[in-house]
């Protein structure tokens, strides 16, 4: 026994001179890649903690610049195993040179990296070590960096640390200060842990930790509190996942087929009060199939006392533009046209020209929408307002939380066979899940290909359709009204808040440096 505290300085000096070196970098990548095994389809949530913990080890003695190499390494980690699959949407589904593919992919993963690393350099740069850089300043910092980053240049919110908790305790926090506090409670809890194995005296390890209890038990509180109450009786939903391969989608042969399809799968699913297809489900134009298809559909929808709502690509001459739209057909007929446009799939105007040369052989039907406006009247089915959004569109939380309160549920529509068979279905699931728990809302989502799911207003999935088949999922809702917290104030709180903390920090390292 008498040698233990001697071998525990031993190990503390190597573990000392070994994070000072090329492995620490080593080490600040490869636990970025870790980190996403946190996610889904993985759901090891506890990892993103403790990644972050030893991210925040790794920057400890740095200085600004190795740290911001560190931040920036973690990031390439966890973008890189994270999003790869943008290299399936690119070559395989795109039909770029793999070269040019894997250059975008880079290209993305390295802007993606430097909020990781400004965060990191900021908290090495204005905290000395000690309590105040991780309970304080490192969760500001990365916090506020994970919201700019999911609005900077169109935004890219993917992997946002609040996704990996919708099955763990800190989701509670969800309704009250957004997915990015529930970031923020990650960060915090890392800061918490660090803080405890640093103590020298039992009483700061103790506080450390009974603080980090409280953190995660409180979530687990609130997470039993509901904010919404039943707005009528519960409603069956079909969900319609036509399955139609990418490749083939939008060839002239698979025109007849694929609207045979989804008129037969719902002919036999009218004793649902609502149906949902999927995002451009119809592949034409909605003038284009209107007499002939959507005219009919709608007439025995009525007949049946049925509402559908379906993706379809439409036009506006008068505005000379383009739109990829969800439909209502039924008991009320409106159009909701995609706001937050796909950069590198619906939206090439913000792109520089050598992007641009670069998927210049790119094969995108219906490439060049428009976005919709910024706010449009919500869609009416089966008698109730439907918050609405397409595809990605359910990652800015923000956006979602502008139909509420009025919407009762809400409706994602998505194709993302684009990503193949890979881990951006479940990632986007995930996604879905935490608009689900911030709202108090019950989701319906349906895709192409998977992953097709109905969510509950607390986050989880009460159906979910296989991926990779035709499938008809059947299920029940339940509308509901009322607002929670965030639903009313929206991420703002924990971004001023976490504005706040950088600005402090930020006025006293310069004066001390004055």
């Amino acid at each position: 026994m008498s040698g233990t505290p001697g071998m525990m300085r031993r190990w503390g000096t190597r573990a000392g001179e070994w994070r000072g070196a090329w492995q620490g970098d080593v080490a600040a990548g490869c636990c970025g890649a870790l980190l996403v095994f946190a996610f889904a389809p993985f759901g090891v949530y506890p990892l993103a903690v403790l990644t972050l913990l030893a991210l925040l080890w790794l920057i400890a003695d740095a200085s600004w610049r190795r740290a911001a190499w560190r931040g920036f390494l973690f990031g390439a980690g966890e973008f890189l195993a994270g999003v790869s699959w943008i290299y399936i949407s690119l070559h395989d589904m795109g039909g770029v040179d793999p070269v040019a593919a894997v250059l975008m992919l880079l290209f993305l993963v390295a802007i993606m990296a430097l909020y990781s690393a400004a965060a990191c350099a900021i908290t090495a740069a204005w905290a000395p070590p000690g309590w105040k850089r991780g309970l304080l300043l490192f969760p500001a910092a990365w916090t506020f960096f994970e919201w700019l980053r999911g609005w900077l240049l169109t935004g890219f919110p993917w992997l946002s640390l609040g996704y990996s908790q919708v099955d763990g305790a800190l989701k509670g926090y969800a309704p009250y200060i957004s997915g990015f506090g529930v970031s923020l409670c990650v960060v915090l809890s890392a800061g918490l842990l660090l803080t405890a194995f640093q103590c020298r005296g039992w009483r700061g390890r103790l506080f450390s930790l009974a603080a980090l209890l409280a953190l995660w038990c409180g979530g687990w509180g609130l997470g039993a509190v509901r904010w919404t109450h039943p707005a009528g009786a519960p409603l069956s939903v079909t969900l319609i996942q036509g399955d139609v391969p990418q490749d083939q989608k939008w060839e002239p042969s698979a025109f007849e087929p694929t609207l045979k399809l989804y008129r037969k799968l719902t002919d036999a699913h009218w004793a649902s009060k609502l149906i949902v297809w999927p995002e451009a489900a119809v592949p034409a134009y909605q003038d284009e199939v209107q007499i002939d298809y959507l005219d009919p559909l709608e007439a025995d929808a009525r007949t049946h006392g049925t509402d559908i709502l379906l993706g379809v690509p439409s036009y506006d001459p008068l505005q000379d533009a383009y739109y990829n739209s969800v439909i209502s057909l039924g008991s009320s007929d409106g159009t909701y046209n995609k706001r937050h446009l796909v950069p590198f799939g619906e939206d090439f105007e913000f792109l520089p020209q050598w992007v641009k040369s670069l998927l210049r052989d790119m094969d995108l039907p219906y490439s060049s929408f428009s976005p919709g406006a910024r706010d449009q009247r919500l869609l009416r089915a089966a008698g109730y307002a439907v918050g609405t959004s397409i595809c990605y569109e359910d990652a800015y939380g923000s956006e979602i939380m502008r139909d509420l309160p009025q919407a009762a549920f809400l409706v994602n529509v998505s194709n993302d066979g684009w990503f193949g068979d890979s881990i951006a279905l479940p990632q986007h699931l995930e996604i879905a899940r935490m608009r689900a728990l911030e709202a108090g809302r019950w989701l319906l989502r349906t895709t192409n290909t998977g992953v097709t799911a109905i969510v509950d207003d607390g986050g989880q999935v009460r159906a979910q359709a296989p991926t990779g088949r035709v499938y008809v999922l059947d299920g029940e809702i339940q509308p509901l009204a009322g607002a929670t917290p965030v639903t009313r104030w929206g991420d703002m709180p924990v971004v001023c808040l976490s504005l706040l903390v950088l600005v402090v920090f930020g006025w006293r390292s310069r004066r001390v440096a004055a």
